[in-house]
């Protein structure tokens, strides 16, 4: 994949450099945008096995980056682009993208290929690596061509062989990150197919049965006791006396 930065969205695709895994750029009309990213990448799950070819792999591409990157920045400082036959507008449009690839390659890029060295397979950790090249590339291909346009031949020649450098490395880590996407979709496929497996074994629990006798009379539901009646009582009008209560009745003298 190869990206067309115009010059306005050039600063941007150089400090910003990679999405996340996953998440495509964002378009404007002056062509992609590459959105800036500071938190550190996931890493690998701890104590996940790496092979060694693996790791030898990406050893080898991020040594090659590396020396890509000392390379390039020698060269661009000894650009002379103030002595380059040209318009001051063209001076300081390329003096502007040289300012954004050096910090590239001081800042953003050491910390991308700390991440991937910690994390050799991590999937957005590797496509962040491959975004971060694919603007290099495109940025430095806008510088290269302004000095075989403008500057000696010689400054030319570097800078096309560092771009060169970039371009390899690129292409690699395309190939690495297709076969890394195939191997963990492999790997899922493999995992749901040992769940359903695993649930496949698993007895299920048999129903609770619940025995019915149609011959059992209905039980009566228990009667609930009435409270009994509390008697009123009597209060006394203020000024009236109590009634007086009958005495009981005398038995009579027997003669």
């Amino acid at each position: 994949m190869t990206c067309r930065l115009t010059v306005t969205c050039i600063g941007c695709a150089l400090l910003g450099a990679v999405t996340v895994f996953g998440q495509s750029p964002g378009t404007s009309g002056n062509g992609p945008q590459y959105a800036t990213q500071g938190a550190v990448a996931s890493a690998a799950p701890q104590g996940s096995a790496v092979s060694y070819a693996s790791m030898s792999q990406v050893n080898g591409l991020l040594s090659q980056v590396e020396a890509a990157s000392k390379a390039t920045q020698d060269d661009l400082t000894r650009l002379r682009i103030e002595r380059w036959k040209t318009d001051g507008s063209s001076k300081r449009q390329t003096l502007g993208n040289v300012d954004s690839i050096q910090r590239n390659l001081q800042s953003a890029l050491p910390e991308i290929i700390t991440q991937l060295r910690n994390a050799p397979e991590d999937l957005p950790a590797t496509f962040k690596l491959y975004r971060n090249l694919d603007a290099l590339y495109d940025v430095m291909g806008n510088v290269a061509e302004s000095a075989g346009a403008f500057g000696p031949k010689d400054d030319f020649q570097s800078l096309s062989n560092d771009l060169n450098s970039f371009e390899v490395t690129r292409k690699q880590l395309a190939e690495r990150l297709a076969n890394l996407a195939a191997s963990k979709e492999q790997e899922i496929v493999r995992l749901r197919a040992d769940l359903k497996t695993a649930q496949a074994a698993i007895p299920a629990a048999p129903p609770k049965k619940t025995v019915v006798d149609d011959n059992e009379p209905p039980k009566k539901p228990a009667a609930k006791k009435k409270p009994a009646a509390k008697k009123p009582s009597i209060t006394p009008v203020p000024g009236q006396s109590a009634p007086a209560q009958n005495p009981p009745a005398q038995q009579p003298k027997s003669q």
